[in-house]
């Protein structure tokens, strides 16, 4: 994630495969639920998104040559990104001390389940448990004890996106200092900073925040999500809800509860949220979510669907900013459709230029620009490095 987000940006990224079993993912190409999930010639659309924007290579880093291979690339590369273990890549030679002995200037990546410091520094980790580990399973529990695990590789996607974000900032420094550095970004701490607000407020003062189960416990009926009338479901946040008491009040029809002692400010209404959200339920009832969404609109009243992922890609505004792209794919020769840059820079764009490569696609390539001759590269294939 972290170095596609970079090729994004315009880096050459160049992906390095073991050259027989490749990446994993590769062979993703049914869903658990058995759902094919190929966009056209066998290639799955979870590998696709990841690896878009980058060169592909496949060599054995068991053997001298295939390490002296990564070592000639390091040379001249600004950044190395790994997500080893620590006796791994110290086995494998390929850790920062290595590394840094070739090119002192390198901005040296360790993507990581829990950081380097610690007793399970060097645990395996995956998503499921960066989502365990960081907390979010508890705050987003929908009832007491039953933890929920949120989103679809959510804590490797936000590690990648940090580990992106320490990167650019050590390119930066690297700039302005002379320096290049090695940095560690982890899921546990990936998945922390996403809860930062409620991660610190319980440091700082032992206040835990969490959504309690809906009707349960509701602070302020104002915040929290209604269904239509069509099944459908809409999404109220009035922070400040007594301002936005009295045309609340009058959108929805119910002005004589205004004045309702039960309900006069936002005090008491979280005392008597049950009976102010029946009453709400039953409102909402009576009208499709569209109706909703223009009344709150025209009342300057805050208010979003609920969207499903489905009805995300063809929401008005992802549209009108081009969330989503359509991308001419050369192998499958066909448009497809992906998420883009989440970041518009007016001068400089991104975007998506090259599709993810096969298995090896570049090998012959990338060693020719870093001195390999054809002879070379035979021999390398014959002893079975590349």
């Amino acid at each position: 994630m972290a170095a596609m987000m970079l090729g994004d940006l315009g880096a050459d990224v160049i992906k390095i495969e073991h050259r027989v079993t490749g990446d994993a993912f590769r062979g993703y190409v049914v869903a658990d639920d058995g759902t094919d999930v190929t966009i056209g010639g066998g290639r799955g659309c979870f590998y696709e998104c990841i690896n878009r924007n980058k060169r592909g290579i496949a060599l054995d880093l068991g053997k001298t040559e295939g390490r002296e291979l990564v070592y000639r690339l390091v040379r001249t590369a600004d950044v190395f990104v790994q997500n080893f273990r620590k006796p791994v890549r110290e086995k494998l030679q390929l850790d920062y001390a290595t590394l840094s002995s070739y090119n002192p200037q390198l901005i040296y990546a360790n993507c990581s389940g829990y950081g380097p410091e610690g007793s399970s520094s060097d645990d395996p980790a995956y998503d499921y448990l960066g989502l365990a580990r960081s907390g979010i399973m508890h705050t987003t529990a929908g009832e007491p004890g039953m933890p929920i695990p949120v989103g679809a590789g959510l804590a490797d996607q936000m590690g990648g996106t940090m580990a992106a974000y320490g990167i650019l900032a050590a390119l930066l420094a690297r700039e302005r200092l002379g320096v290049g550095q090695e940095l560690d970004v982890s899921l546990l701490s990936s998945m922390m900073w996403l809860q930062y607000l409620n991660v610190s407020s319980a440091a700082m003062v032992g206040y835990e925040f969490h959504w309690p189960p809906r009707g349960q416990g509701v602070r302020n009926p104002l915040i929290g999500h209604y269904m239509c009338g069509d099944g459908r479901w809409i999404a109220i946040s009035m922070l400040q809800a007594d301002r936005h008491w009295a045309d609340f009040c009058a959108v929805l029809g119910i002005e004589e509860l205004r004045e309702d002692p039960r309900f006069k400010d936002m005090f008491v209404r979280a005392r008597n949220c049950a009976a102010l959200m029946e009453t709400l339920d039953r409102i909402f009832a009576g009208r499709t979510r569209e109706d909703w969404i223009r009344l709150f609109r025209e009342a300057n009243l805050v208010v979003a669907p609920v969207n499903t992922i489905h009805e995300l890609i063809e929401d008005e505004q992802v549209v009108a900013n081009r969330y989503i792209v359509e991308y001419d794919h050369p192998v499958v020769a066909k448009k497809i459709k992906m998420m883009g840059v989440p970041v518009d820079l007016a001068q400089t764009p991104g975007g998506i230029h090259r599709p993810a490569p096969d298995f090896g696609q570049h090998t012959e390539e990338v060693l020719l620009e870093i001195g390999y001759s054809w002879d070379d590269i035979a021999d390398l294939k014959e002893k079975e490095v590349i």
